[in-house]
């Protein structure tokens, strides 16, 4: 009987251990630096998002918030390293819609799944992207361009940040609804691509607005039209695409933070609580919308259901434009 006591004894002090790791690991959380996976290079839109939430979260949490550039394979290089993390809230991910919902229907073999393998933490931003060209591209209105690529089938080509981007897709989406043959042109990540389209060795580009922004301004690039249902508020001297000619034309992105799978529950509430804070810090603010960037702010129950509705939008979209990773 003493030995069967002493077996239940240590059984309970077992659980009870099991129970509240999870909790005693949360209530001393952080206390050592935490890496922030950027799946993007340098420069580029999701960049400029994860450094701006990385400084006000290394204000929040007390310890530095550092980000990681993993470019490569439309942010499925990053996502997969962030997957394999160890579940403790010391790795972060800037995932995209893209990588939620585009790659699964663009590549045919996944490393990882964004749906399992990713807990979402919060929504952070959304934004729009611009149609800008080469100046010597000779075409000054939406329609000139379709106009062209017809004339000429297969000579007119875009760059994108990465094959399952919002650059790339918005692009898909613009041939498949104009039907029109143009040469897609991935690139790791938009400032690269973006350094080629200012070099004229792509002719143009769907690129998210905030790294596109100071080249239109400077008159390096020709804009032509945003891809959202709106006019953007950055640019509203231009039309939409849809509004431009190409009916039912509505492209996007959003950029939101997640965490490996297993990661507890009160570690993911404190990173919620901390990002959703530093939204609205008003630094933040005002570098993301003088950007174009729009503020979400979200919980992660809202970016779940983002990224389903999502996956719902654009799985069909990738079937229909016969579009495939490179």
């Amino acid at each position: 009987m003493s030995r069967l006591l002493k077996k239940l004894a240590w059984a309970v002090g077992l659980s009870a251990t099991v129970l509240v790791a999870p909790l005693a690991q949360a209530q001393g959380y952080p206390n050592k630096p935490i890496r922030l996976i950027c799946p993007f290079p340098p420069g580029g839109a999701v960049d400029i998002a994860s450094r701006a939430i990385a400084t006000e979260l290394s204000k929040n949490l007390g310890q530095p918030v550092t980000v990681d550039n993993r470019p490569g394979a439309g942010g499925n290089i990053g996502g997969a390293e962030a997957a394999r993390s160890a579940p403790d809230g010391y790795t972060l991910f800037m995932t995209t819609s893209g990588i939620q919902a585009i790659n699964p229907a663009l590549y045919a073999k996944m490393p990882f799944d964004p749906g399992k393998d990713l807990v979402p933490v919060a929504g952070l931003v959304s934004l729009n992207n611009v149609l800008v060209l080469h100046p010597s591209v000779k075409a000054n209105s939406v329609a000139e361009v379709i106009a062209m690529a017809k004339a000429q089938p297969g000579a007119v080509n875009y760059a994108s940040s990465g094959s399952g981007t919002s650059i790339h897709m918005s692009g898909e989406m613009f041939k498949h609804l104009a039907g029109l043959n143009i040469v897609h042109v991935p690139y790791k990540g938009s400032a690269p691509a973006l350094n080629d389209l200012l070099g004229g060795q792509v002719m143009m580009m769907f690129d998210n607005i905030p790294s596109a922004l100071p080249h239109i301004k400077s008159g390096r690039l020709r804009a032509l039209a945003t891809t959202g249902a709106k006019r953007d508020p950055l640019l509203p001297e231009l039309p939409t695409v849809s509004e431009a000619g190409v009916t039912g034309y509505e492209s996007g992105v959003w950029f939101g933070l997640a965490v490996a799978a297993g990661t507890p529950k009160e570690i993911i509430a404190k990173l919620n609580a901390e990002a959703v804070k530093g939204t609205k810090a008003p630094e933040f603010v005002k570098r993301m919308t003088e950007l174009g960037y729009n503020i979400l702010g979200t919980s992660p129950e809202t970016m779940t259901e983002m990224s389903r509705n999502e996956v719902s939008r654009w799985g069909p979209i990738v079937k229909a434009s016969g579009a495939k990773a490179d």
